[in-house]
């Protein structure tokens, strides 16, 4: 009986492999899934999408139309192709319902120069995203089944180390010679067997600085350093015998740079508007409790003035909402479970999500203990009519932002991200900075709340994703490829997860599959030139030698000596970014608004000759930029104290410039600025002396 079953269960799966009902078959419906999917059928394979979602593109048709993009220039292929979609959608003159197009302008387009032809738009609703997928499906004929879950206990039938066929609760198979796991779980690659890391690594593990925990480090204004006043944890401030408020850790923060299991906060990338004609008020949710709220109370009670910060406009007059501050949308430490949950769990926890997300609208609206201008300000605002109508008028994803990641072939670091090594087998990049939201939540040794894990740091441009990345170790899954839940340590992970660069992954991972396929080989012995060559063909990027940010202007290309502000001396703890429109070299750097007279840029030149030179500091403008900024400027006379206005620079040559007068200039001359006494963010991009011709 034992060998009349082995043969059996041998004859049935040959039977599967010998028919395979499709060339390739995706689990998952994410934006991934669908270019992945695109691709197959380009090259002339049959594809079926089984779908666990009703509604198709994850993410990007889920609320984040607010695009996180780093550098355009190296998004390419299928993926620029969806953003080129979106900018055709948004010259119908019927898409613009709620606001005039002229109104809105061309915020979030690329320019002629850049697109040439095919131009983009990277700023969209939710619905204007999902008709995007929905018209691939439709022009290429893609083959899609909905709300079928992979059964992840016994629904993956294996012939070694290759799949067969997927099983869904329903019932139903779907066999083939090829699958992709396309979904932000990897629950089709866990359940096939292939080896997976949650949550961080120990910075030990592959030799990073800003993986594992990371007590102390304080990026971005998501911490309770950024408010005004320290914030107590307790029920009783300052006293912990009154008890802990909800959503506070007691645990306590672990040992800097040491691993754990604990996952970087989820939220939902919710759509906002304050059209009357197309606004519902913000609903009270179901088991609404004012009190899970009450620090972000003492948050705002306490002059935080930035709540609206990412209410990020898109078009229509609605916004792509996100989180900002110690303590908003993001619910930090209720989605440790969420990667290995049940279906049923994670239903639960994607539930308590949304009432905490609602809750905290309901609670800023509503709770007349609010401070009064923010909320009358909010209550401006509401759910779109137009949106989401089959839930809601709610997200119908939650912002999966890190769950399993598979070890693979190759795992990608911080090392490759930042260029400390070199990345082999490019079949795609990224550029996005590396951005971790916050992890938990604790108790200070001084008694107060503070958050842990948020990190920002720049890549210093674009970085190469490697093939191994995408595919599991040899004899784990000769036939899978995984491009979103991909190989990657979390804090490389951090910016690779971007939609853009899971939409260039997809289409890599279906020309691999198509490649192995027609060669009757492993996913890992695809031949990497001819993979190459054919992601090159379509129009893919997989090296990039342009400037490290497409905004970012060569000081070497300007008149004049130019210093970036990586030249300058530095004193205290400056923070990088490159969020602006225009700046120097690869980005600039912020003081994070402290303050507090501990930051200091210094500029010290090497000028050709003793002179009259016109002086100029670089600084990128925004409102909440200091308009009280100490600059210093050293000359052959003596020191000039400054006061500049950091608000209002003057554009000229594609950066923005503040004049700081003309000046006798030797080899001693200088250029320091200060957060000393300053009322907002002290913003440096870099110094210019320019001769004045006598």
């Amino acid at each position: 009986m034992k060998h009349r079953a082995i043969f059996t269960s041998i004859l049935i799966s040959s039977q599967l492999l010998s028919a395979a009902d499709h060339d390739i078959v995706i689990y998952g419906g994410t934006c991934s899934a669908i270019i992945a999917a695109v691709q197959a059928k380009k090259m002339g394979k049959s594809v079926i999408i089984v779908s666990p979602d009703k509604h198709l593109g994850g993410l990007s048709s889920g609320g984040l139309g607010f695009t996180d993009t780093g550098n355009k220039a190296v998004i390419g292929g299928l993926s620029r192709d969806f953003y080129h979609r979106i900018y055709l959608h948004y010259q119908k003159p019927e898409a613009w319902k709620q606001q005039k197009q002229s109104e809105y302008g061309g915020k979030g387009q690329g320019t002629p120069a850049v697109d040439g032809e095919n131009r983009t738009m990277w700023i969209f609703e939710p619905h204007a995203a999902e008709q995007v997928f929905e018209d691939y499906v439709k022009e290429f004929g893609l083959e899609v089944v909905r709300d079928e879950w992979l059964d992840r206990a016994k629904g993956v039938k294996r012939d070694g180390d290759k799949i067969i066929a997927i099983t869904t609760l329903s019932g139903k198979t779907y066999a083939g010679k090829m699958f992709i796991d396309a979904t932000y779980e990897g629950d089709l690659m866990a359940a096939a067997g292939v080896d997976y890391h949650v949550g961080r690594e120990a910075t030990s593990v592959y030799d990073e600085k800003w993986n594992g925990i990371q007590v102390g480090v304080l990026h971005h204004r998501h911490h309770f350093g950024a408010v005004k006043e320290k914030i107590s944890p307790y029920k009783m401030p300052g006293d912990p015998k009154s008890g802990v408020l909800p959503r506070v850790s007691t645990e306590p923060p672990g040992e800097f740079g040491a691993g754990d299991k604990r996952v970087q906060a989820y939220c939902f990338r919710s759509c906002y508007t304050t059209d009357p004609s197309n606004r519902i008020p913000f609903p009270k949710p179901e088991g609404y409790d004012a009190g899970q709220y009450e620090i972000l109370l003492r948050v705002l009670n306490a002059g935080w003035g930035e709540f609206f910060e990412k209410f990020d406009p898109i078009p229509n007059h609605k916004t792509d909402t996100n989180n900002h501050g110690p303590f908003s949308f993001d619910n930090i430490g209720f989605n440790y479970d969420y990667p290995e949950a049940s279906y049923e769990k994670r239903r639960e926890i994607i539930a308590e999500h949304r009432t905490y997300q609602q809750g905290l609208l309901w609670f800023v609206a509503n709770d007349p203990r609010v401070p009064k201008a923010v909320q009358e300000e909010l209550q401006t605002w509401g759910l779109p009519k137009d949106e989401f109508k089959d839930n809601g008028n709610w997200s119908h994803q939650l912002y999966i932002r890190e769950a399993r990641r598979m070890i693979g072939s190759y795992v990608m670091t911080e090392n490759e991200l930042l260029k400390k090594r070199p990345t082999p087998d490019s079949v795609g990049m990224g550029s996005y900075g590396i951005d971790s939201h916050n992890i938990q939540r604790y108790i200070t040794p001084e008694g107060f709340v503070q958050n842990e894990g948020d990190i920002g740091v720049s890549t210093k441009g674009p970085y190469e994703i490697a093939y191994g990345s995408l595919v599991p170790k040899k004899g784990q899954g000769s036939n899978l490829l995984v491009p979103v839940a991909m190989s990657a340590s979390h804090i490389a992970y951090g910016s690779i997860r971007m939609e853009p660069v899971f939409m260039i992954l997809g289409q890599s991972a279906a020309t691999a599959a198509v490649m192995a396929m027609d060669a009757d080989i492993s996913v890992q012995d695809v031949p990497y030139e001819k993979l190459k060559a054919q992601i090159l063909k379509d129009g893919q990027i997989l090296h990039y030698d342009g400037p490290s940010s497409s905004k970012g202007v060569d000081p070497k290309s300007l008149k004049g000596i130019v210093m970036d502000d990586a030249e300058a001396k530095v004193t205290g703890e400056w923070k990088e970014s490159g969020a602006a429109k225009a700046f120097l070299g690869d980005g600039y750097r912020h003081d994070n608004n402290t303050k507090d007279g501990s930051c200091s840029l210094r500029f010290e030149p090497k000028l050709p000759k003793t002179g009259k030179y016109r002086v100029f500091l670089a600084a990128p403008p925004n409102s909440n930029r200091a308009s009280n900024a100490m600059v210093e400027v050293q000359h052959t006379g003596g020191v000039k104290k400054l006061k500049i206005d950091l608000k209002a620079p003057q554009e000229a040559e594609g950066v923005f410039w503040i004049d700081l007068g003309e000046y006798e200039c030797g080899n001693d001359t200088a250029i320091t600025i200060s957060n000393e006494g300053v009322d907002g963010y002290v913003v440096v991009d870099g110094a210019r002396w320019l001769p004045v011709e006598e």
